[in-house]
């Protein structure tokens, strides 16, 4: 571990915070084109951060849609380790703005939380890894390991031009490992590796009865109800036991080994009733909830409409209805394969008197999970402890991270999440914040992981 580095973080607090509050200062909002020259100005602070601290090529690649941002350091060495680090510098749109208890693009430190749009999700965990890098450079003029940085300005909106950018360059991103700090811990200072994500695919399901909508006193009992019968398909795929009854759903599911259900188990995790306002859980029969959560699939609609939906009664029977359905899905599912088994499920148990139409969500991603005993997670794990003083614990996630899966898919390399957000951080909503007390542990975590790493 370099304690130079170390010094240098905490001697240069205050002027880091000031470079960040800059970068958190850009509204870089990858989902609306008026923010485009805000994009472009997000890149290029970026750009201009890699190149002072010293990076050997440094450069904005056109992908088509929002520049990505790609630098590479290769001078510790033929024998050293290179990383592939990916992060993103675009962020979610602010509203509702009058939601928000300061501007969300002039960040404000309240009660050590750092409130900003990005401040978590994900410029102040970028940050922290440039300002370690920085920190290195300026202590021992070298860093510990070779690095290639990615840091994308979509994955707000998909990521939906990163996976060619990652495949046609193969050989440029090419490392021997990578980390993304994207992802956040199970409570704030409680130091978590996951090594576990969801994929997810899903459909949407439109039913057509007649070609307008009826009086239903005049044929109602004569002809059949859409949303009716989109209700009977709906309710034919998931019983009250949580069980998916797609035939097939389950058949390459990877099952939760005693030694996974162990971590699990002893991870604190948060009071579903609590923090959702429920009476109760309602998991997987068979599995609890964080056990559900972390490492089974699921299926949920996502939204219902149809006919009238204002104030009062409109007697009709509707013409149309639709149903939005995603599955998070684990080790062993194919996405396009669990889209197959939906789409031949629905058209099986649909009524006569209907048309149905099946359309299959395009971005869909596998599930994702290295082993918990990988030397490179446990030297992060020991990383973790040592900069939080707790010990790590370890979880799979229910959300899902496309670039993950691409990764993994394109290069076969493992992949170490290294995340330090928190439940508390609000991310995607108004008041998005990030504590301080993580980004300085954090930061700590970074550069013992480095040196543990080249150890």
């Amino acid at each position: 571990m370099s304690k130079q580095a170390l010094q240098y973080l905490s001697e240069n607090r205050e002027q880091l915070l000031d470079k960040l509050n800059q970068f958190l200062s850009i509204p870089s909002v990858s989902t609306d084109s008026v923010h485009k020259n805000d994009i472009k100005e997000a890149a290029n602070f970026l750009e201009s951060y890699l190149n002072d601290i010293g990076f050997d090529q440094v450069e904005q690649q056109d992908t088509g849609g929002h520049p990505l941002v790609y630098a590479e350091y290769n001078q510790a060495g033929p024998e050293a380790p290179t990383v592939l680090f990916y992060g993103h510098y675009d962020v979610q749109p602010v509203d509702p703005i009058d939601q928000w208890k300061s501007d969300p693009f002039k960040p404000e430190v309240r009660d050590g939380r750092l409130y900003a749009r990005g401040a978590s999700d994900d410029k102040g965990q970028v940050f922290m890894h440039l300002a370690v890098f920085e920190a290195y450079m300026n202590t021992e003029g070298k860093l510990p390991l070779n690095v290639k940085v990615c840091i994308e300005g979509e994955e707000e909106i998909g990521s939906e031009n990163l996976y060619d950018v990652l495949h046609d360059k193969k050989e440029q991103f090419h490392a021997d490992f990578a980390v993304i700090s994207d992802s956040g811990m199970v409570a704030e200072n409680q130091p978590t590796i996951l090594y576990g994500l969801k994929g997810f695919t899903g459909i949407e399901i439109s039913v057509t009865g007649p070609d307008h909508d009826l009086h239903s006193g005049m044929y109602g009992g004569a002809v059949r109800n859409p949303i009716m019968a989109l209700n009977h398909i709906l309710a034919s795929m998931k019983n009250e036991e949580e069980v998916v009854t797609v035939d097939g759903f389950y058949d390459s599911v990877e099952p939760l080994s005693d030694d996974e259900r162990d971590l699990i188990r002893n991870v604190e995790g948060e009071d579903y009733p609590k923090a959702t306002g429920v009476t109760e859980t309602a998991s997987e029969k068979g599995y609890t909830a964080k056990e559900h959560t972390m490492g089974r699939p699921t299926f949920e609609i996502n939204g219902m409409y149809g006919g009238y939906q204002g104030e009062g009664t409109k007697t009709i029977i509707p013409s149309t209805a639709t149903a939005k359905i995603t599955c998070r899905l684990v080790p062993g599912q194919d996405p396009e394969k669990i889209q197959e088994l939906l789409e031949k499920h629905v058209h099986k148990v649909a009524p006569s008197g209907i048309t149905v139409d099946v359309k299959k969500e395009k971005l869909s991603a596998k599930a994702y999970k290295v082993e918990p005993d990988n030397p490179l997670i446990k030297k992060a794990a020991k990383s973790y402890t040592e900069s939080f003083g707790k010990e790590t614990v370890y979880v799979r996630m229910g959300g899902s991270i496309p670039v993950v899966e691409w990764i993994e898919g394109i290069y076969d390399i493992p992949i170490v999440l290294l995340g330090f957000g928190t439940p508390d951080d609000r991310l995607h909503s108004p008041n998005e914040s990030f504590p301080l007390d993580s980004f300085d542990k954090g930061m700590e975590t970074l550069v013992r992981y480095w040196a543990e790493v080249n150890a």
